[in-house]
């Protein structure tokens, strides 16, 4: 099995090739205009061809709540891996885009306490989870927030396979996955602040750092013999 290490918000050549040239297993584009990390598609394309042109990653699109339109035209026109939906999207509104739609889908769950994990396992139709925490009230986006939540909450045996995200940095990343060493269904990490010096600007040195974290703990992980970003 591979462990998946995912950096989320790239926005342009340099740091998608430190990322990649780094290790990561997922790299991430948000298409989301209040995020400081927003990509026009036609942008987000350009950096999807990149790397799949490397192939060593695979590429996930971040959309808030989009509308058909929208779904279509990253499908049609960036053709990433995955869509990873952050909004307030329902299991009927996943399993509708799932049926429609020819890519991996990654459902974001904002998690706070035992019964967000619950209402995570009604999205059955995403192909992936991403447990992320659920955003300070005065929030003006539903993640790269930089908050993270209780761990331990990650651990129910009944999840199915996920990203495990929210608050995760080079200096902690390591403690998250050993801490959760028991949970067969942790598929890898995500990060998008944790690796910048300013909203939406990402530091190459600190990808790194995390990455090489990330995969020295996975490493370590009973499930693992050779896990690879």
């Amino acid at each position: 099995m591979t462990f998946l290490v995912k950096i989320c918000g790239l926005r342009d050549v340099a740091t998608l090739d430190a990322a990649l040239a780094a290790g990561a297993g997922m790299v991430g584009f948000v298409h989301f205009a209040r995020s400081p990390r927003h990509l026009e598609l036609a942008d987000a394309a350009r950096l999807v061809a990149r790397a799949r042109a490397r192939g060593q990653a695979q590429s996930v699109v971040l959309a808030v709540d989009p509308d058909d339109a929208t779904v279509a035209r990253i499908v049609e026109e960036v053709k990433p891996d995955w869509l990873q939906l952050h909004g307030a999207e329902t299991p009927e509104r996943v399993a509708a885009i799932q049926a429609a739609h020819d890519v991996g889908l990654i459902k974001a769950i904002g998690v706070a306490g035992p019964e967000d994990v619950t209402r995570a396992l009604t999205y059955d139709a995403a192909d992936l989870l991403l447990l992320d925490a659920r955003p300070p009230r005065d929030a003006t986006r539903p993640g790269g927030n930089g908050v993270a939540f209780d761990w331990a909450l990650a651990g129910d045996g009944r999840l199915p396979p996920f990203l495990l995200s929210g608050g995760l940095h080079p200096d902690n990343v390591a403690d998250a996955i050993a801490g959760l060493a028991g949970q067969a269904s942790l598929a890898g990490v995500d990060v998008s602040s944790g690796v910048e010096n300013a909203p939406g600007v990402k530091d190459t040195a600190l990808v790194g750092a995390f990455i090489r974290a990330a995969v020295g703990a996975a490493c370590q992980r009973p499930s693992m013999k050779e896990p690879v970003a």
